[in-house]
This record gives structure tokens, C-alpha cells and sequence, in this order.
């Protein structure tokens, strides 16, 4: 039979074309799915204005002006929703319906997939941040930007955040999944400061300091207030997501 007989010549795409599609896949399918959209979006606004009017009514007795403190944290807290709990959620649900195990029959890999599900992370946290940034600004915010300092922030903590969404996702049934990433969502968002600084925390901030919501809220934090990378908090988030990846590699499943 001559080559060329058969057009176009069977085969799956290229690497970088099936991530891509996937990841496109992924970002639609998060922001068109209202309790994600939730997730990603309205809680970090509500969790803003919340602090702003709390500030003017009890004295909190902040190092900067609540809007400065805030708004960084609140960015944090918008990569951790999505890169966390909205992963974890969705993992498992596709676990439990079979989408998972479908694609693992298909041409993408493993890695691939995961790569596209963090490229789609990111994406929505751009419009995240654009959002929360936007509200903040007019709120009268005034950062002073490192934008290495964000980006490693963003990036690092959404490969942590990422890596453990998966692990939870890959190991609990899908009800188990949903009730568990959302009680560590909230413990963390109240008690893992990642909107407020570990100063306020007392005692407790020595060890809150080494969890990833620690790591990340200090980290957007010395990027926005004081304009440069927080370089330990940042190698923290390094360790959480080499661990992260690490045991959800070994323990992940596809059905």
C-alpha cells in the first residue's frame, strides 16, 4: 500500500496540542459551573469587603491599612480556593463518573493531563486575580509590586494547592472528597493565615508559618506590601508541591 493512501494519517496530536486542548477543556468547565464559580470568585470578593467593614467597626489593631493587608491575602486566598478545593472537587466527581478513567484511555499521558489541568488553574486564577485586584484598587489599595515575587507566589502555590487537591481527590470517594476539601478550605481560610499575617496569630503562627496557606498568604504578602519575593516562604511551597506530587504520583487512580 503507498504511503499517503489514507488522509488524515491516524495518530494522536502532538503533546503540546492535546495539554492544550485539555486545558481549555478544564477552564470552561470550571467557570461555567456556578459552585467553582463561586469557589473562585464570590467568596474572595465577600471575604474582602468583610474585612474591609470589620476593620472600620473593631479595631484590629493592623501593622498596615486593612485594605493593604487584605487584598494580598485575599489573592491568596482566591489561588488556594481554586487550585484546592475546586480540583479536589472536580477530580472526584470525574473519578466517580469515569471520566478519568476514559482519558486515561486516550492518547494524553498522565502527566499530560495533569499539565493541562494546572494550565487551566492558572488561567482561571488570571481572571481571579484581575477581578479581586480590580475591587481592590478602587477600595483605594495602594501595592507597592514585586511581579517576580507574585508570579513565583502564584505558580508555586498553585502546583502545592494543585498536587493536593489531586492526592485528597485520588484517594476519598467523590462525597468524601466534596465534605473534606471543604472543611480544609475553611480551617484554613480562618485559622491557616492565609488572609491575615502569621504575626496575628501569636503562638500559633509558628506553626502555621510552615503550611501551605502560611506560606502562600506570606508570600503574596511580601510581594504586594514590601515589593519583593519571600524566598522562604516560597521554598516552603516548593516542598509542599514536591510532596504533593510526589505521593499523588504513587497513589493516584484512575477509576
Amino acid at each position: 500500500m503507498s504511503t499517503g493512501t489514507f488522509t488524515p494519517d491516524p495518530g494522536g496530536a502532538p503533546l503540546g496540542r492535546q495539554v492544550m486542548a485539555q486545558a481549555g477543556m478544564e477552564a470552561r468547565l470550571i467557570l461555567r459551573n456556578g459552585e467553582q464559580l463561586l469557589l473562585a470568585v464570590v467568596i474572595p470578593v465577600v471575604v474582602l469587603l468583610g474585612g474591609i467593614v470589620a476593620s472600620k467597626r473593631i479595631d484590629l489593631n493592623l501593622s498596615e491599612r486593612p485594605i493593604d493587608l487584605l487584598a494580598p491575602g485575599v489573592l491568596a486566598l482566591a489561588i488556594m480556593s481554586t487550585a484546592f478545593t475546586s480540583t479536589a472537587i472536580a477530580t472526584g466527581f470525574e473519578r466517580r463518573y469515569g471520566v478519568i478513567k476514559r482519558l486515561g484511555a486516550s492518547p494524553l499521558p498522565r502527566h499530560g493531563l495533569l499539565l493541562g489541568k494546572v494550565l487551566a488553574l492558572l488561567v482561571v486564577e488570571a481572571f481571579q486575580i484581575v477581578v479581586v485586584a480590580a475591587l481592590a484598587l478602587s477600595l483605594g489599595w495602594d501595592p507597592s509590586v514585586s511581579i517576580l515575587g507574585v508570579l513565583l507566589a502564584s505558580v508555586l502555590g498553585t502546583a502545592a494547592f494543585g498536587a493536593l487537591g489531586l492526592l485528597v481527590a485520588g484517594l476519598l470517594r467523590a462525597e468524601a472528597t466534596l465534605a473534606f476539601a471543604n472543611l480544609v478550605y475553611l480551617l484554613l481560610m480562618v485559622g491557616g493565615a492565609v488572609v491575615i499575617p502569621v504575626d496575628e496569630y501569636g503562638a500559633l503562627g509558628q506553626v502555621v508559618r510552615w503550611l501551605p496557606s502560611g506560606a502562600l498568604g506570606e508570600s503574596m504578602r511580601e510581594a504586594l506590601i514590601h515589593g519583593s519575593p519571600a524566598w522562604i516562604p516560597l521554598l516552603v511551597l516548593v516542598g509542599w508541591a514536591a510532596v504533593g506530587a510526589a505521593l499523588t504520583a504513587r497513589t493516584f487512580r484512575w477509576e
